[in-house]
Order: C-alpha cells, then structure tokens, then sequence
C-alpha cells in the first residue's frame, strides 16, 4: 500500500510531546523522514527513541530566528531541501483580564505567534512546488476559554498570517493550512491535572471534558497527526488557507 508521506522531508516543532509528538508518529508512519525540534536535549532524545523509524532532533527555540535558520541549515546538509513544515511548538498562559502580567503576554506571543514566523519564513527558500506548511493552532480562534484571551489572542493571530501568506507565496506552489485541535488527551494535560487530582480522578476528568463534545471524547494525538498527513499529503492538494478544526465537532455547536 502506498504512503501518504513516503519520501517526504518533514520538521515539526515542538515534536517532543503531546500533539506535536503524535504528528511525529504519525508521518513516520506514513513514510517520512522526520525530523523534530524542541528546547532540551534529553526529551529529544527520548521522543526520537519512542517515535523509531527515520526519525532525528534537533535542539531550537523557535522564538530565536537564529536557532531555526541554524536548523533549516542542518537540514538543508542532511537532506538538501524540506517537503513539510509543521508549526506546532505552542504554549497557553491563563490570567483575566485586569491580572496579565506583560511577561505572559510577551512569553505567550513570542511562541505562538513569532515563534511561527521564525519557522515558516526560513523554510520557504527550502521548500519545493509541492511544499505544505500546516500550523497547528486551536478552537481557541474562535472560542476562547474564560482567561486565556492571550492564548486565543496569539492563535487567531496566526490564522491572520495564513490568509496573508498564502498570497504572498502565490504562484510557488507551496500550500499553507491551520489546523486547529479542541482538547487533547496528552500527558501535559493529566500531568497538570494530577498535581491536584488522583489518577482516578483525572480519568474521569478527562472523560468528563469530552461529554459535551458530539463525538463524546477528546482526541488522541494521534488523531491529530493523522489531519496533520492529510494536510501535508497529495490528498489535500488544491487545499490551502484553510483553517481545519479536529475538535469531535465542539466549536460547531
């Protein structure tokens, strides 16, 4: 059987865990050469060992432009070009309005918003007529929480940065997409969940967050990776400047 990815050059930032990992798993899967970037070395290590198949890291903060050109020339050395970008690498600041501090608001938009710019614009020199970008943003564009405005704030920014860019890259081939997940069941969010719940209890925490979703769960990661192939893949080639929700139907309703 043929694969969606087979051949294919991947990045994906922030592939060290969560959803960006299970992006990993899946393109491995589906036959590309991945290659993931994340801010210690030891969970790199860790991630590339659990992910297997053609799979390396590289340490970078994607909110420093020269740590992520210094990773598009890594890549450049090893492989000559770079077929799929994902921009997945994020973080979430909760505060309401009258207690944000200026260092949330700094730390939240120089990852989830600069932090894409600096790994989407040294790739494009990279990326071949059939380049995909997907970036990875949240239900949050359009519904957000109670005291994460910042966070919503920095994911609706970029889906403004793809209906621009898309017009700016005209003409080279290259698609761009968000992709935009509800609540995923990652070991981030039992983690923060167990420092005041036992583990029975987070179980049912997290049962309880997808019983009002259509579908009557929350995602696994992998399912998050398996939208992220479609969005990259030959599958959705006259798709681009679109925003995909994988959320079970929530932000619909």
């Amino acid at each position: 059987m043929a694969l969606a990815l087979d051949g294919k050059v991947a990045i994906i930032t922030g592939g060290a865990s969560g959803v960006g990992l299970g992006i990993a798993q899946e393109f491995i899967d589906e036959g590309a050469t991945v290659i993931i970037t994340d801010l210690q070395q030891r969970a790199l290590d860790d991630a590339v060992k659990k992910i297997g198949g053609n799979c390396t890291g590289i340490v970078a903060d994607v909110t420093r432009s020269a740590d992520m050109e210094a990773a598009y020339r890594e890549i450049e050395s090893l492989h000559g070009r770079v077929d799929i970008v994902v921009a997945n690498a994020g973080i979430g600041a909760h505060a309401p309005l009258g207690h944000i501090t200026e260092e949330q608001f700094d730390r939240t938009f120089n990852v989830n918003a600069k932090g894409v710019l600096f790994t989407v614009q040294p790739a494009l020199r990279l990326l071949p007529r059939s380049g995909a970008v997907v970036i990875i943003a949240s239900t949050a564009t359009i519904e957000p929480p109670q005291g994460m405005s910042m966070y919503g704030g920095a994911k609706a920014a970029i889906r403004c940065f793809v209906r621009a860019w898309i017009q700016d890259v005209k003409g080279s081939g290259v698609r761009m997409n968000i992709l935009s997940p509800g609540a995923v069941d990652t070991e981030s969010l039992r983690s923060a969940m167990g420092m005041v719940r036992t583990p029975e209890e987070v179980d049912a925490a997290v049962r309880q967050m997808g019983e009002g979703n259509p579908i009557g769960r929350i995602a696994d990661p992998r399912e998050i990776g398996k939208a992220a192939v479609f969005l990259s893949s030959g599958a959705s080639s006259f798709v681009t400047g679109v925003e995909l929700f994988v959320d079970g139907g929530m932000a619909q309703v």
